[in-house]
């Protein structure tokens, strides 16, 4: 399971990240995010030790999705170094989402 990421962490695993960060903003009542939820689960595992990947819940964490103009779910964002440096709204194929990890290693 991917990182459970939330208002309180986001700073420190998100943006404190010596590693390149995939973020997967959804909420439970998305179809779309229940299509999306385990291509990032897979990733988790995959990428473990060469990126973080996580999720935040929209509906309990609004904060960041704020912040970062979330309006549309799924919205799945990179961040290196503290910094957005690519993002992807709406269902993709994983390799979508690894390319942009692999990119930003």
């Amino acid at each position: 399971m991917a990182l459970e990421i939330t208002d309180a962490n986001f700073e420190e695993v998100v943006l404190k990240s010596d590693k390149p960060v995939l973020v997967d903003f959804w909420a439970a009542w998305c179809g779309p995010c229940r299509m999306v939820g385990p291509i990032v689960d897979e990733i988790h595992t995959e990428y473990d030790g060469k990126a973080v990947v996580g999720k935040v819940d929209v509906d309990a964490n609004q904060e960041f999705a704020a912040k970062y103009g979330v309006r549309n779910i799924p919205t799945v964002l990179i961040f290196k170094n503290g910094e957005v440096v690519d993002k992807q709204v709406g269902v993709a194929p994983k390799n979508v989402y690894t390319g942009k990890i692999d990119a930003a290693i």
